[in-house]
């Protein structure tokens, strides 16, 4: 069973969330906490297997009570929080979180898919309990082809869940003149997008805006896919897709990276980070098939090594990288 400590100061809200986790047998709610500093004196106490952390809360808030949890205890803290709290939510990933969910998620109207997908994301979350993620050199044999000079157009990304932590480092350590556009799915809860591009933009010294209909992408510039919309590239730049979902992921890393690799052929770096599931593993095919270069993270410093591993198991990962080798070889690659 996994004993879950739930911290919000609704009692409604606490209530919603103990019928949604109690609904699979794999979870149980061990205890409750209506502020950040009864949510970290319980989870001393109870050791849970994971906690629920709201934000905005009267004598501690979420972020502090997140990264006070995080010091003492291994236990994995997922925020649940509004449209509103959505910067400081993506700050909480900072602090120590490791996912975070829209309350508008939990209602009546919740789909059976998306509930599966949580309740499969939180144990998942849940596997990571106690490991600490390492960084390793990168050993020989590790580039399975020697990377031919040429010149490089844009760079595509797939990022999902510890993804914006990740992000974080990665795009830290891009120069704000890198000198190619970079185009970023990061799978995120419906609605965050603006608020994740806004948080995201105070990390890096890119430009980071959500990627507009008809606009080319340009260097300097790190364009995030919208919720709930297919991205796509082509001659005239960008294009929506409404239709289905793939890999059960809207938008769908592996159709930018696909219309991308049509578009640009060996001028493509792919980046497959963090993440659970197999979205940008067909994508990264697409990319080496075309001749592009296409990098994965390695398990060491993934969170969940469900994307990257699928990426590496097609055979077509050129690099497998720790998370801080990957902005210096994108620098390295896209010299002119």
């Amino acid at each position: 069973m996994i004993k879950t400590l739930i911290v919000d100061d609704s009692t409604l809200v606490r209530s919603i969330l103990r019928d949604f986790l109690e609904s699979d047998g794999d979870f149980t709610v061990v205890g409750e906490a209506a502020d950040g500093k009864e949510g970290l004196e319980k989870a001393r106490m109870l050791n849970p297997d994971l906690i629920t952390m709201d934000i905005e809360m009267p004598v501690m808030g979420g972020l502090e009570a997140t990264q006070e949890i995080r010091k003492i205890l291994p236990t994995p803290v997922v925020v649940i929080s509004t449209h509103s709290t959505a910067k400081m939510a993506y700050e909480a990933t900072v602090k120590g979180a490791l996912e975070f969910y829209s309350k508008d998620n939990f209602t009546t109207e919740m789909s059976s898919l998306k509930r599966l997908q949580i309740l499969e994301a939180l144990k998942q979350i849940v596997a990571t309990r106690g490991r600490r993620l390492l960084v390793k050199e990168l050993g020989e044999g590790e580039e399975k082809k020697a990377v031919r000079n040429r010149a490089i157009l844009a760079v595509v990304i797939a990022s999902s869940t510890g993804g914006p932590k990740a992000l974080t480092q990665l795009c830290a350590a891009l120069p704000g003149n890198f000198p190619v556009p970079i185009i970023l799915v990061q799978h995120n809860t419906s609605g965050f997008d603006k608020g994740f591009v806004q948080w995201l933009d105070t990390y890096t010294p890119l430009g980071v805006k959500l990627a507009e209909a008809g606009e080319f992408p340009v260097s300097g510039k790190l364009y995030v896919a919208p919720t709930d919309k297919h991205l796509l590239l082509d001659a005239k730049g960008f294009i929506f897709n409404d239709g289905a979902m793939v890999n059960n992921q809207k938008p769908a890393a592996d159709l930018l990276f696909q219309s991308a690799a049509r578009l640009l052929g060996q001028g493509l770096i792919s980046v497959v980070l963090t993440g659970m599931g197999a979205d940008g593993a067909e994508g990264t095919r697409s990319v080496r098939n075309a001749g592009g270069i296409t990098i994965a993270q390695d398990e060491g410093t993934s969170l969940i090594y469900g994307m990257p591993m699928a990426a590496f198991s097609t055979g077509c990962v050129d690099m497998v990288l720790p998370l801080d080798g990957i902005a210096p070889r994108l620098i390295e690659l896209t010299k002119l």
